[in-house]
């Protein structure tokens, strides 16, 4: 049993981090109906932000924290203004492959020896790493910082748009751009704050993802922003609660495969769950399901 705890408080702590880069794209496809495929590259920006922020500039971990959602909520929006805003009423299929273009030169781009370096980088932990035994379960001081940030953050987000004017103007937007024009909102800067506010959150978790896994590398978000794509599209893609919930069954799942199957399966069962989504309930666990006209 405890073995079995221990693999869910693992999970749990892998399920935040992906809420973290979840919460981007489902923003981000509930106001402009994108799949942002180069916000995985924007969570491996943030771990680079968070390692100079660590052992360059010897910031405090919180300000570390603060400082790579600082400079990835930048890159977001220079991503919306220069790729996606000049698509905004072009084909889809041309913003879903400019979305991978961005994501590709983000990863050749900061691979260049001037920039980030093609190298693997140990991650710079800013504190000894503790465990506590909670009922015969180890807890690290990493797991609970991890899971201490990432609440803080989404209860942040969720304060944020439920409970301020430009979230008001956010919600009103994913529900009709013209209509909000007409009521004096201003669409493109509701659209590029909900790329910065999605990306802010991914730099913090490329940072807490380099704490808890302390290797990085400028391909490092391939993986992870995939998954956390699978994760919004299992929760309902567009719904932030649903982002989060479908992350942390995504970690838990995939830890649970690594656990009491073999870790060689453990990304074919987090896709064979999106498969198995889009199969059963396209819309998610919290998605209802609609009609769109084509």
């Amino acid at each position: 049993m405890s073995y079995f705890l221990q693999q869910l408080i693992n999970g749990l702590q892998l399920g935040f981090v992906y809420a973290l880069i979840a919460l981007g794209y489902t923003m981000v496809y509930g106001i402009v109906r994108l799949i942002n495929f180069a916000h995985g590259d924007v969570f491996m920006v943030g771990a680079y932000f968070g390692f100079y922020a660590l052992a360059s500039w010897k910031l405090p971990w919180p300000l570390a924290i603060m400082a790579a959602m600082v400079g990835c909520g930048i890159l977001g929006m220079v991503i919306e203004r220069v790729a996606y805003r000049p698509l905004r009423s072009a084909p889809r299929i041309s913003a879903l492959i400019t979305a991978m273009g961005v994501s590709l030169f983000l990863e050749y781009f900061t691979s260049l020896r001037f920039v980030f370096g093609p190298d693997y980088r140990a991650f710079p932990r800013p504190f000894a790493v503790t465990s506590f035994a909670v009922g015969g379960v180890a807890v690290s001081n990493i797991q609970l910082i991890v899971f201490a940030v990432s609440t803080i953050l989404m209860v942040a987000l969720t304060l944020f748009v439920n409970n301020t004017k430009t979230g008001l103007a956010m919600r009103a937007v994913s529900f009709d751009h013209n209509t909000s024009r007409l009521m004096g909102i201003n669409v493109d800067w509701v659209i590029s704050v909900t790329f910065g506010v999605g990306s802010a959150l991914a730099g913090a978790g490329g940072v807490l993802y380099g704490i808890a896994y302390p290797q990085i590398n400028p391909f490092m978000g391939v993986m992870p922003g995939l998954k956390a794509f699978v994760a919004a599209v299992l929760g309902g893609i567009g719904v932030i609660p649903g982002a989060m919930l479908g992350s942390l069954i995504m970690g838990v799942v995939e830890t649970f495969t690594s656990a009491y199957i073999s870790s060689t399966f453990r990304d074919a069962v987090a896709f064979g769950i999106l498969i198995l989504v889009l199969l059963v309930r396209p819309a998610g666990i919290l998605g209802k399901p609609s009609r769109e006209k084509v």
